[in-house]
């Protein structure tokens, strides 16, 4: 098959950054109407890839072929004008924005007075065609997480691209979102355009690819026809070995085991007034690990920020070794706290990987001294914790931004969880991590369990929550609709729990 056969090829891709090889001789092909999975562990290459192609890095080897045609990408707006879109896993919008101007955003205009009517009439013809539905005047911040991605989605296909990256595009969509999106998908294949869909969800990627391109250490490891291929089969040629989440096995935890974390009858509103937890009550135990299982959006995010003090309830306690919770929770021997989103509320992604292991100690000894940063013993702390957590990074000095998603996360789990906290909230920690990634996040919680610590897990991924939690309980529209044991919770009754079901 030549190159014209191919709505995209990259060929002989190499990226090299200082003692790193991201991308090894890369070679990718994505054909007219066809979806394209790239699969690979954090840390493979799949972004360093897909930033090549949209003109963010500039390869040191390789070309890139569109149509056919060997074309040179060295900026965003030459990929755009080139007729790529991508939709990165953290979004580019600018949230202060309304959702037009988000997706006129960069455009070239004559006019001297912004006419936004004919631009709207564009983009609602694009909500109706690939039933993605936004207000365009809705300003960004205020949108769900899942209409946010549609913004993204819809700004690439408003500038009528031809192949379409979708990195991690599901990781925060509900299953009916999910849904929507597949059949988005359909629709843009069906007009001939081209999607790479970069995903860790190994059965969506069956269920949406035509063929699947395995990358590990910046290699490509094969490519395969999605019907040839089963998850158990894609997910060794990922790892080099054979992964699946099992439940695993653990001792009872002891009737006598001491409440670490108690909340009783705690109502928290969101900021735009919507009452996001309801008379809810929880108790997690010392040497527990407790899994809140549920759609996304029905309260987990107010849940972790309320007991960490982020956000204070409107009515109820809450107490962590029987001590009320009455503001920020900064003390890192009484809690660790992994938030959902690492970019967002976990990293300072301009510091280095030290500076980001003592953000909650920074003026603590043995890092600080009279107000001055003691740099020989911060550094010494963060080749400990980066030896320790098994982070894979070139130096302790590089800007964490720089390190893959599964990277950055060990090091915000490194952070929360030294010294020892007497509790650990972790929410969505796997979030966007394949599944060596996964598991690694899986030992370190059980780990914490084994030394006794209380551990509260948040995930919208329900087979991990089964296969972790010593119990469960799952909450809807902010109500915990109750409480099994996770030895013998069964996965419908759990689904028909998080629809709303009270047990």
């Amino acid at each position: 098959m030549d190159n014209k056969a191919y709505a995209l090829k990259m060929q002989g891709i190499t990226k090299r950054f200082p003692g790193t090889l991201a991308n090894d001789h890369i070679t990718i092909e994505c054909e007219h109407g066809k979806v394209l999975g790239l699969l690979g562990e954090n840390g493979a290459g799949k972004t360093t890839l897909m930033n090549i192609l949209y003109g963010l890095f500039r390869p040191d080897e390789g070309q890139i072929f569109i149509d056919g045609e060997e074309v040179e990408i060295q900026s965003p707006s030459d990929a755009i004008n080139h007729g790529i879109g991508m939709v990165h896993q953290h979004f580019k919008l600018v949230d202060t924005l309304t959702v037009i101007e988000n997706v006129v955003l960069g455009l070239p205009t004559m006019k001297q007075v912004l006419d936004l009517a004919p631009a709207k009439e564009k983009l609602l013809k694009l909500c109706h065609e690939y039933e993605l539905f936004v207000d365009p005047d809705a300003e960004v911040w205020r949108l769900p997480v899942g209409q946010q991605q549609w913004v993204e989605i819809l700004k690439a296909l408003y500038r009528d691209c031809k192949v379409l990256v979708l990195d991690e595009p599901t990781a925060v969509l509900t299953p009916s979102e999910s849904n929507n999106l597949c059949r988005a998908i359909s629709k843009i294949t069906a007009q001939g355009k081209s999607v790479i869909f970069i995903s860790h969800k190994l059965r969506e990627v069956m269920e949406i690819t035509d063929n699947v391109t395995v990358l590990r250490d910046g290699k490509v490891i094969g490519t395969i026809a999605t019907k040839d291929a089963t998850q158990l089969k894609l997910a060794e040629m990922m790892v080099g070995r054979a992964v699946e989440i099992e439940r695993r096995p653990r001792a009872k935890v002891p009737a006598d085991s001491e409440p670490v974390l108690v909340m009783k009858d705690v109502n928290v509103y969101d900021e735009r007034g919507v009452h996001a937890l309801k008379n809810f009550n929880l108790t997690v135990h010392a040497g527990e690990i407790v899994g809140v299982a549920g759609i996304d959006g029905n309260g987990q995010r107010e849940l972790a920020e309320c007991i960490s003090g982020l956000i204070k309830p409107q009515s109820g306690t809450i107490e962590i070794k029987g001590k009320p919770v009455t503001g920020v929770i900064s003390d890192p021997s009484f809690l660790g706290f992994i938030p959902e989103d690492r970019h967002k509320t976990g990293l300072v992604l301009d510091f280095t990987v030290a500076e980001n292991l003592i953000i909650k100690e920074y003026m603590k000894a043995p890092f600080a001294k009279k107000g001055i940063l003691q740099y020989k013993e911060i550094g010494s702390h963060a080749n400990e914790m980066i030896d320790k957590f098994h982070v894979k990074t070139s130096s302790k000095d590089v800007a964490v931004k720089t390190l893959s998603g599964g990277n950055q996360q060990k090091v915000v789990i490194a952070r929360e969880l030294n010294p020892e906290p007497i509790l650990d909230i972790a929410s969505q920690p796997t979030r966007g991590l394949d599944l060596g990634a996964v598991m690694g996040v899986h030992d370190v919680l059980m780990q914490e369990r084994e030394r006794g610590a209380a551990v509260l897990f948040i995930s919208a991924e329900l087979q991990e929550v089964m296969a972790l939690s010593d119990r469960i309980i799952v909450l809807y529209s902010g109500e915990n609709m109750g409480d099994l044991d996770g030895d013998t919770a069964d996965q419908a009754v759990i689904g028909q729990m998080m629809l709303g079901k009270r047990i």
